[in-house]
């Protein structure tokens, strides 16, 4: 699992292959716990590249969440209970409501 280490070290260079990917060593992809297919954040700085593995940004985002969440007494339960009205408000900007739909198939019958 990655650990959340601040210190700035000199790992490895690598190249740019032909179509323009880079190779972290398997040791380091280990140590961070990357497997393939892992998303990375490309900032830049400069004259240069930093490359974040998202999962680290995920895990702060869901920690705010979590304080915001905890902060405004909700509970897990709160949040599962809103779902099914969330889930349909999505579903008709999305889709339509139920009833555009059945509007719309009956004009194409």
């Amino acid at each position: 699992m990655a650990t959340h280490n601040t210190t700035l070290e000199y790992l490895t260079t690598t190249k740019i292959g032909e179509k323009g990917q880079l190779t972290v060593p398997k040791q380091f992809r280990q140590d961070l716990g990357l497997g393939t297919g892992a998303p990375f954040a490309v900032l830049r700085l400069g004259d240069g590249l930093i490359l974040l593995p998202e999962q680290r940004r995920f895990e702060h985002l869901c920690q705010k969440v979590s304080s915001i969440l905890t902060a405004g007494g909700l509970t897990p339960k709160d949040l599962l209970a809103t779902l099914p009205e969330a889930r349909s408000r999505v579903y008709a900007r999305h889709y339509g409501s139920r009833t555009t739909r059945a509007r719309r198939s009956q004009r194409e019958k």
